[in-house]
């Protein structure tokens, strides 16, 4: 089992992330980089803890976390507070989900990668969608603000940071995919180093999408769709499955809860964790 290197109040050191942010890129070059996602520093520490080889965080589950609904409801000091404990929790690359970057202009988003940095990221997923549903931001402006993420990562010491660039053009049904293959392009050029196509689990889509893209291709998986190894074959490079980790623990507490009050027994679900094994992820610090 894999535990932590550092006390949660600890931030990699710049020499330290710019070798994070190294290795991740190096986990999509070199085969499927795998992202069971976390919410929290417990949850990165535990899914460390079974061999992964990163750790990304879901906005969805950074917000159930903090009480709040998802989409883009977090501020920026929220989401750098969280992915700072994420970050000093694990030994390992972390990558960020920052939604839309937390304010619609470039300055907004090069702030957030200043801040995201500085708090120990190694790479961030930035979307395209003003809100919930969309509409999705122009591409030349997507562009513009991918540009602004390269910039700030390069001003603050990480040139490395691997910036994932989401399209929610599949998601919220707003095109096909010669739109998605557009902004593949226009993001490719602007300076992002993936693409991901949340909603895209079609195999025959997406291994059309894998052959024309400039950009790897990062997919997200769901509970009784395709497995890893059926996205691997189309050509995916990365693999995350968002808030379905978060709904698997909040399932198993909602039904803990509910036999206690009901029956008013607790049976202990097969395979839980001990205290002991949970307490020592985190070490003495």
């Amino acid at each position: 089992m894999t535990s932590p290197a550092a006390p949660l109040s600890a931030v990699p050191s710049l020499p330290v992330l710019r070798e994070r942010a190294v290795r991740l890129r190096a986990l999509v070059a070199d085969g499927v980089l795998v992202l069971p996602n976390a919410w929290d520093a417990g949850s990165a520490a535990v899914i460390a803890s079974v061999g992964a080889a990163a750790i990304a965080t879901t906005s969805g589950g950074v917000s159930w976390s903090l009480g709040r609904g998802d989409g883009q409801r977090l501020d920026r000091a929220e989401a750098v507070e969280v992915a700072r404990r994420v970050a000093a929790a694990v030994d390992l690359p972390v990558t960020v989900d920052a939604e839309g970057g937390y304010g619609p202009k470039p300055d907004d988003v090069a702030e957030t990668v200043r801040a995201l940095v500085g708090a120990g990221a190694a790479g961030v997923n930035l979307e395209d969608s003003v809100a919930v549903g969309g509409p999705l931001f122009a591409v030349a402006d997507q562009a513009e603000r991918l540009r602004a993420a390269r910039a700030a990562a390069a001003g603050a010491g990480l040139p490395e940071l691997v910036v994932n660039a989401r399209t929610d053009v599949v998601l919220f049904g707003l095109g096909g995919l010669d739109d998605v293959l557009v902004r593949a392009e226009a993001y490719a050029e602007a300076g992002a180093d993936g693409l991901f196509v949340p909603g895209l689990l079609d195999l025959d889509a997406l291994a059309a999408l894998c052959a024309r893209s400039p950009l790897p291709v990062n997919a997200m998986a769901v509970a009784g769709g395709p497995t890893v190894a059926e996205l691997a074959a189309t050509g995916v490079r990365r693999v995350s499955v968002g808030t379905s980790l978060a709904q698997f623990a909040y399932t198993a507490a909602r039904a803990g809860a509910a036999e206690l009050l009901g029956a008013g027994s607790l049976t202990e679900p097969a395979g839980a964790l001990g205290f002991g094994e949970v307490d020592a992820l985190f070490g003495r610090g």
